[in-house]
Order: structure tokens, then sequence, then C-alpha cells
């Protein structure tokens, strides 16, 4: 199978288990009426050009700080601190699918407005939690798997320096490492400097996956947030997005470096993660009119969606991001780091969590 193809059947699949994730709003009981203090269409739209601005910047400067930390000492892949950071996104996504996406999710699928049977008989959140979870693994193992197979078949002749078939782009990487040995020890390839081929395809395919369930959950953020005309409830969702967007780009961003893609995928990705709220946003303003968070439809399909990206986020959050640094070399060598970075997540899981109260 071509990495073309594999590409295409892993975004449907992706999109088939996590599409349309997060909406932000509290589902009210069935006719209820919003205060009508708050709800001003006119003071609405302003508030809303705000929110397309700040939350593009932010979500710009999260997701791009990454990526241009090679250049400074400090901030570095192979530092301490950039483990910490990671750590630190890492518990955002975390929060994110415990305390927005699912909370949110049992909330309109047990909304009086749908009727007993099933929906308040079966407990279809925490059902569609699981078996997202358990398709996003189907998805890791077996892109990793294809990746390797692909790779092995790629790995550079070191009698004549040509690569003997596979992926084209990571033949680049390793033409950038120098020519890869012939030899490997349980799996893994080495590149000469040290390079470990094995875990940069896991990389790629961490980062592959995170995008595709951030792309789309962003933009199902975006489209609530434009579609409220409630004034009380933007203004602490634009600052509660901005926090929320910047250190989730963190987490993305820290995937994208570490996958070692070529400069055009890693502004391709950066951009897309960037746009994708603010774009959420305008589809929202031109959706206001026509959109009814409590209609029944509505409920099943986002309730339903919302506990697929929320198996998803947290799955990432705890196979692909957390326990891969925790279980890895640098981390089990140094019980410090290991505390300062667990000190980090729950300072991010708790700052995401405190969110929750607006967002």
């Amino acid at each position: 199978m071509t990495n073309y193809n594999f590409k295409h059947i892993a975004i449907f699949f992706i999109l088939m288990s996590i599409f349309t994730p997060q909406v932000l709003s509290v589902v009210e009981d069935c006719g209820a009426e919003e205060d009508n203090s708050c709800v001003n269409k006119s003071k609405a739209l302003p508030l809303k050009i705000i929110a397309i601005i700040s939350i593009l910047i932010t979500s710009m400067i999260g997701v791009c700080l990454p990526l241009v930390t090679r250049s400074i000492p400090a901030l570095s892949p192979e530092r301490s601190l950039f483990v910490i950071v990671k750590a630190f996104a890492a518990g955002i996504i975390l929060a994110t699918g415990f305390m927005h996406v699912l909370p949110d999710s049992f909330d309109m699928l047990s909304s009086s407005c749908l009727k007993e049977n099933p929906w308040h008989k079966f407990p279809f959140t925490g059902f569609v939690a699981m078996l997202s979870a358990i398709v996003t693994l189907a998805i890791d193992s077996i892109a990793t798997s294809l990746y390797s197979k692909k790779h092995k078949a790629g790995v550079v002749n070191p009698e004549n320096g040509q690569a003997e078939g596979g992926d084209h782009e990571m033949g680049v990487v390793n033409a950038g490492h120098s020519h890869v040995h012939s030899h490997h020890h349980h799996g893994s390839f080495m590149t000469k400097d040290g390079v470990d081929a094995t875990k940069l395809l896991r990389y790629r395919v961490i980062a592959m996956v995170l995008e595709l369930g951030i792309i789309v959950h962003s933009i199902v953020i975006g489209i609530s947030l434009g579609a409220s005309n409630n004034t009380c409830t933007i203004k602490g969702l634009v600052a509660a997005l901005c926090f929320h967007q910047m250190f989730e780009g963190m987490g993305l961003g820290g995937c994208i470096l570490q996958a070692e893609y070529k400069f055009l995928k890693k502004t391709i990705m950066a951009f897309f993660f960037a746009v994708t709220t603010p774009f959420g946003i305008a589809l929202g303003i031109a959706l206001s009119s026509t959109y009814e968070e409590n209609s029944p439809r509505a409920l099943i399909t986002v309730g339903l969606l919302n506990a697929s990206s929320a198996g998803l986020l947290i799955y990432m959050a705890l196979v692909d991001l957390l326990a891969v640094d925790f279980m890895g070399d640098k981390l089990q060598g140094s019980v410090k780091l290991q505390i300062k970075s667990y000190m980090a997540v729950l300072l991010g899981a708790g700052g995401m969590s405190v969110m929750a109260k607006w967002a």
C-alpha cells in the first residue's frame, strides 16, 4: 500500500471516529430561553471579530513556539525544559478531553429534549468514547506498522548509497542525517549520527493523528462561539480559548518538531491548526440565524461526536504524549526531572480544568 493511499484511508477512519468534537455551550432544558440582557446580536459581532484575531494570533504563537526552539539552546528538544513544557501542554490536551469534551457529551445526551428510550437507558457517551479510543489505538498501531515496513524496504544500501525503494520523505530525512546502517537491533534502525528512525516514524504517526483530531475539534469550537449571540458567554470564551489554543498548539508543535518534517509540511500543519478555530467562528457567524443547539438532532449528533473526540484526545494525551515521554530514557534516567514533569502535567491539567468554568 502506498503512503499516499494509506494517508487517505487513515484520514477517512479518523474523521469517521472523531468528526465534530467539542461544543462549548452548556445544554439548557428544552425550550429554555437565554438571558435577554446578554443576547445582543449587534454587540456580539464585534466581540466575535476580536475573537477571530486574538485566537489566530495566540494559536500561531502556540504552535510555532516549539518549531523555533532549535535556535534557542535552552528550549531545544534535547534539553529538560522542552520535556517539561511538552508535559504541560499534554496536560492541557488531557484536561480538554476529560473536563470539556466529555462533560458536554454527557450533558447533551442526557438532555430532557431527547426521548427516554434509548438515550436515557444506556450510557452512550462512555460507550462511544471507549470505541473511539480503541479505533485510535488501531489506527496508531497499523499506521506505525505500515510506515515501519515501508521504511525497512527503503533502507539506504551502504554499498552504493542508493535507497532501495520506500518512503521518499523518509529517504530525505535519512539523507539529512547521513546514511542509515543496514543492521538493526530489536526492530530499531539507527542513522549514522544516532537518530532512531523507528522513533521518528512513531513521532510522525502521532503528529498526523493528533493534528487531525485537534483541527476538527477546533473548527467546532469556533462554530459554537460564532453561532452564539450571548455577549456574556462570548467574553469568557475568548480568554479561555486563547489560553486553550496556545497551549494545545504547543503540544502539537512539539510533536511536529519531533517528527522532523520538511519545512513545507511543518508550515502547512502549523497553518491549518492556527486558522481552523477562526474559520469555525466565521462559519458560525454565517450559521447563527439557523443553528439550534437544543434541537434533538443537534444534541444527538454533536453529543455522540463529542464523546468520540474525548476518547481520541484522552488516548493521545495519555498514550502517545505522556506515556512515551515518562517511560522514555530521558525521564527514566532522572527522578528529579520526572517530578518536575509531573508538576507540569498537573499545572496544565489544573489550569485547563479551571477554564471549564467559562468554556
